[in-house]
């Protein structure tokens, strides 16, 4: 674990070095969500494959990309592209970028994912703001970091995601004309989709949406001591809930449809973050 952490130390030193940019948000975007990098001003674009010791993308939604750019007078650096664990990536490798950001300096983080609706009142297009999650990877990410003062690894898991953000958030999306909705979010391993038994289980713990990403991110993010807001975006209703094929394409399909109000409803969340530090 200690040669991960060298490893995010060095990549955020090839950023720094690149940008001269010490951001103090960030934001992680998963499948569909590149456009709401729209948002920043003057953007520095810089590759993964640009960076030494940087794994690459190799999923479809996923350009491979750090953003460098301002948005509210304030610096911020988004993450175009995310390493999941059904790719064989180890949990370490997962949350890289996570532990990158906060070698950049970066305090509160925006974790965004697209998902499938387990809850019925749900629909398609929908976001969900995460108050909560449940980890059914069967991996955590802290298994074998060292423990210190500063950084103990029995993390307190009871406000994971600011609750503060999220009602701004929630009014936001009502100006923008967005649905909004608030829940449970389960993170499964991947790559293949529940079956419909599974989201039956879900849905009787306590879970409003599934997706393969996100979870891991947040106990990493929690760790480091940052500030998390989670946002699902509905790209369809889980296996049993609706009698549709699930496909990746159709998933992407559906981002593409709901992104075109992500830059300005990112612009706000900017704003309010920089509001309440």
């Amino acid at each position: 674990m200690k040669q991960i952490a060298l490893r995010a130390a060095e990549i955020a030193r090839q950023l720094e070095d690149k940008t001269g940019a010490r951001p103090k948000i960030g934001v992680i975007l998963g499948s569909g969500w590149g456009s709401a990098a729209e948002a920043l001003e003057g953007k520095r674009v810089i590759s993964y494959d640009s960076l030494e010791g940087m794994p690459q993308c190799n999923v479809k939604g996923h350009a491979g990309n750090f953003v460098f750019g301002k948005a509210c007078g304030a610096e911020i650096v988004a993450v175009q592209g995310r390493f999941h664990l059904y790719e064989g990536h180890t949990p370490a490798t997962a949350v890289l970028p996570v532990r990158i950001l906060s070698e950049l300096g970066v305090q509160t983080l925006v974790l965004t994912n697209a998902a499938g609706g387990i809850n019925r009142a749900f629909a398609p297009g929908d976001l969900m703001l995460l108050s909560d999650h449940i980890n059914m990877t069967g991996l955590n990410p802290l298994v074998g970091v060292r423990a210190s003062e500063a950084y103990p690894i029995f993390v307190d898991m009871g406000q994971v995601y600011d609750a503060a953000l999220r009602k701004r958030l929630e009014e936001h999306c009502g100006g923008l004309g967005i649905p909004c909705r608030e829940g449970v979010y389960l993170q499964v391993l991947g790559p293949s989709y529940e079956t419909p038994a599974e989201i039956r289980a879900f849905r009787a713990m306590g879970a409003d949406a599934v997706g393969m990403s996100t979870v891991i991110e947040a106990i990493c993010a929690k760790y480091l001591k940052m500030r998390l807001l989670g946002i699902t975006c509905i790209t369809n209703m889980a296996t049993g809930v609706s009698n549709e094929v699930l496909s990746h394409k159709d998933v992407l399909r559906r981002m593409e449809e709901v992104s075109k109000k992500f830059p300005a409803l990112f612009s706000l969340i900017y704003n309010d973050i920089l509001s309440f530090a």
